[in-house]
């Protein structure tokens, strides 16, 4: 047999591959094939991890994404009560303000108009008092004095025919 003709090449060629796959067969293909397959489920498995990771980032970011809507709204319900709040308090001090001032400027003036009350009375008071002291004074120095009385009646009548 010659070894180095193409019939034998082929033939020793055929030979040695069965021989070879059915050692590969019994031996090495179970244990490639459960490589393969555990490879080929821990793939598996690292992608449907990703997958629900990925889920749950959007789950989360939708969630913080409405909590955040939901801080905000919150916060611009705050600060509108907040507004109204000061606005209610400045306008009740500012009424206050004006009613306190009316009282104010009330109480002022029934003061003024009390002390102008009594200032008119004691000056009419005082002006009566020297009306009176100087009547008297000239009463007396004009009845002192008979001729003077004469006069002073005479110019009284003359004073009444006048009118």
């Amino acid at each position: 047999m010659n070894f180095t003709a193409p019939e034998s090449l082929i033939f020793w060629t055929t030979l040695i591959f069965i021989v070879f796959f059915i050692l590969l067969k019994k031996f090495a293909w179970k244990p490639i094939l459960g490589a393969v397959k555990g490879r080929e489920e821990a793939i598996n498995d690292a992608l449907e991890s990703a997958e629900n990771a990925k889920k749950e980032m959007q789950n989360l970011h939708a969630d913080n994404e409405r909590l955040l809507h939901e801080a905000r709204s919150e916060r611009d319900a705050m600060l509108k009560e907040a507004r109204e709040i000061k606005d209610k308090i400045v306008a009740d001090a500012k009424e206050l303000s004006m009613v306190e001032g009316d009282k104010m400027i009330a109480q002022a003036k029934a003061t003024i108009e009390s002390e102008k009350k009594a200032a008119v009375a004691d000056i009419k008071s005082q002006v009566a008092n020297l009306s009176v002291e100087i009547a008297e004074k000239v009463i007396k120095e004009q009845l002192s004095n008979k001729d003077k009385q004469l006069k002073l009646v005479e110019d009284m009548l003359a004073d009444i025919k006048l009118n």
